[in-house]
């Protein structure tokens, strides 16, 4: 498979996976916390990295950019997916009570500051709300970023198709 093919595929998915994060709360009623949307940030991103390799369609060491691109992206949205894993393993009664909303948050706090309150999580992070053969929501997350950023990575940075001597960025 080419690289341009796999990051086509690479978008695809991504768009998938937040045409269901949409599903689950649109029709499924699940409302996103904080955490929830920052996971979808980070899937947006690495589908938008995975869209432009496709469109770019470069060679040489514009591949390797775009794999560097694409794990990074990959790597902050599985960072995000564990903490919120993590803040969804403590015991009840650990985790702060539900705040304020990630819409007010932004309207009155700086971004770093809304960055750190998000991360601690809250209430309603911690809360479990669906779950698919035992794995919550954040779990698939987790496991979509780090399977699509390895396929990404290994897709741009292996030698392929590209013509020696023949440079395209």
């Amino acid at each position: 498979m080419t690289p341009r093919t796999v990051n086509l595929l690479g978008a695809l998915a991504c768009a998938a996976l937040l045409a269901f994060a949409y599903y689950a709360q649109v029709v499924l009623r699940l409302e996103p916390c904080p955490l929830c949307i920052f996971q979808r940030v980070g899937v947006f991103a690495l589908g938008a990295v995975f869209a432009a390799a496709a469109l770019h369609g470069p060679r040489g060491w514009g591949r390797r950019v775009y794999a560097v691109l694409i794990g990074a992206a990959a790597l902050a949205t599985a960072g995000v997916a564990v903490r919120h894993l993590y803040i969804q393993s403590l015991p009840p009664g650990t985790v702060a009570a539900c705040g304020a909303s990630l819409d007010f948050m932004l309207k009155v706090f700086p971004l770093t500051e809304v960055l750190v309150k998000v991360l601690s999580g809250s209430g309603e992070c911690a809360k479990v709300g669906w779950r698919l053969l035992g794995l919550s929501m954040p779990a698939w997350v987790l496991i979509a970023a780090l399977g699509l950023g390895a396929a990404g990575v290994w897709a741009n940075v292996r030698r392929g198709s590209a013509r020696r001597g023949s440079v395209r960025f």
